[in-house]
């Protein structure tokens, strides 16, 4: 009975790092997004995190590279034959790394913003596993 709680839970990881920012609007959305390419999901998530947090013209387009750097990355593990546990650890690490740079170009604020998005979107995610 494990394994549909971590493959939710894995949806749930890809659901957050492909919008990053909203709860029902984004699982729906995720689930559209990890059938676009890399580039479109980064353009999603930059225009997200610029309309929630109200990034200026120079965070936003930090923050542009970064969505499209981890947006690549994050590639190879959607589309991956891993085992499911294989490919939420891998997510995991690349969300924490994605993390840290963000919170280099967001002002403390934003990033307290950003990381109470995160949390109402797993708290939500996880009462529907």
């Amino acid at each position: 009975m494990k394994t549909p709680k971590i493959t939710n839970l894995f949806v749930a990881l890809l659901a957050l790092s492909v919008s990053g920012l909203t709860s029902a609007f984004a699982q729906n959305k995720a689930n559209d997004l990890k059938h676009k390419t890399p580039e479109e999901r980064a353009k999603f998530q930059t225009e997200m995190m610029r309309t929630k947090l109200n990034l200026n013209a120079e965070q936003q387009s930090k923050i542009e590279v970064i969505n499209l750097n981890y947006a690549k990355k994050f590639e190879p593990i959607i589309k991956s034959s891993d085992s499911k546990i294989t490919r939420f650890k891998q997510a995991m690490s690349l969300q924490k790394a994605k993390d840290k740079e963000l919170k280099r170009v967001f002002t403390a604020n934003q990033y307290q913003q950003y990381e109470k998005f995160q949390e109402a979107l797993k708290s939500t995610l996880k009462d529907k596993i």
